[in-house]
């Protein structure tokens, strides 16, 4: 190799170097907006979510309680922790709890949802971004349509949860686990939400302002490598296999602590084609099962044995959900194809499809029959 080649190859991998590190940097800022727009939705309805959780007997008013809550609170720990310690202080039923965690299932996927509307303005980012973002939702409400009546008549996640609770009663497990995005999101997110007075309108605009500039970016980025050695590394490593990305979606959820972060990972990869809807689809499964153990921690430290059994149903109807619909799994594809077509050709759609199932259906039911 002369002496050409060799400076061509370490500027090739100064290049590399600086399109690493400036990845690097818009993750960041990626996930800071998350961040706070999770946390400026906290400040918007975390009290509201406290107070209308505990006040219902009607398991059709409970799931759209914890539909709403959580898409007001952007995430489902925040709602199944609330869940936990309102069952272990005997201020919430189990029986009453499972719809409302059902609920939280669908709510939490509102975050997924509008990282894919940062995409819009690009039709066919927008497409294929909205495909994945509302797969989630599909899998829910076909899951909730399967378990839900068999829970109301039969009891059975409530039932397994309790056998499985009297092997945890009384061992002492005080687990810990803290995510590191806390240590490296969270201060820098809590000194923004403070310069800006805690104010949840400004934290709110702040964090679509980074989240549009940051998905931008990430976008200009990573499209070149659609057809480079790291789409290949992806499809053939780390999402070659179902259970490949399964495990993968379940250990990252698991260590981020938040579905809501790992699933909006997946937006912007979609968006410009590196990862199909076909390989994601089990991450999302795994991801939804590792977001259960958010609310499996907070159970042990409580100790009570109905906050632990809140818990395990949370895990058993995730575990059982993805198990029911993975061998169809054609269904929640083919469905969120046919809404990511329809917005494709109708602007309007991801609109309205996003306040009618998470904000306004759900408030109609609970103001009708609560």
């Amino acid at each position: 190799m002369g002496k050409r080649d060799v400076r061509k190859d370490r500027i090739r991998k100064k290049d590399v170097a600086k399109r690493v590190a400036l990845l690097g940097i818009i993750l960041y800022v990626f996930l800071l907006s998350i961040q706070l727009m999770s946390g400026s939705f906290k400040m918007f309805g975390r009290g509201f979510a406290e107070s209308i959780i505990p006040f219902t007997t009607n398991p059709l008013v409970g799931l759209f309680i914890g539909i709403l809550a959580t898409s007001i609170v952007q995430s489902s720990s925040v709602t199944t922790s609330i869940i936990v310690g309102l069952a272990a202080s005997g201020a919430l039923t189990i029986t009453n709890a499972i719809p409302i965690i059902m609920g939280a299932n669908i709510g939490t996927s509102i975050t997924s949802l509008m990282v894919s509307l940062a995409h819009i303005t690009r039709k066919e980012e927008f497409r294929k971004a909205f495909e994945v973002a509302t797969v989630h939702d599909f899998f829910n409400f076909i899951v909730v349509l399967v378990l839900l009546p068999l829970e109301v008549y039969f009891h059975i996640l409530e039932k397994v949860a309790l056998f499985m609770t009297q092997f945890f009663v009384g061992s002492n497990m005080h687990l810990q686990f803290t995510s590191p995005l806390s240590y490296i999101i969270k201060p820098v997110a809590s000194f923004i939400q403070v310069s800006l007075l805690n104010n949840a309108i400004v934290v709110l605009i702040v964090s679509l302002i980074l989240l549009f500039f940051s998905l931008k970016y990430f976008v200009d980025i990573i499209k070149p490598l659609a057809e480079s050695k790291f789409k290949v590394l992806l499809e053939e490593h780390v999402f070659k296999t179902p259970l490949r990305s399964f495990s993968f979606g379940l250990i990252l959820t698991i260590v981020v602590q938040s579905s809501s972060v790992t699933t909006s990972l997946l937006v912007p990869l979609a968006a410009v084609g590196i990862l199909t809807l076909e390989r994601l689809f089990p991450f999302v499964l795994g991801a939804n099962v590792g977001t259960t153990f958010t609310a499996l921690l907070a159970s042990l430290v409580t100790g009570s044995p109905a906050g632990i059994a809140v818990a395990f149903v949370h895990i058993l109807f995730n575990t059982f959900g993805a198990a029911i619909v993975y061998p169809f799994r054609k269904i929640p594809l083919g469905l969120s194809k046919w809404i990511a077509h329809l917005s494709f050709r109708y602007r309007v759609v991801p609109f309205v499809y996003v306040a009618s199932a998470f904000y306004i259906l759900p408030s109609f039911v609970i103001f009708v029959l609560h």
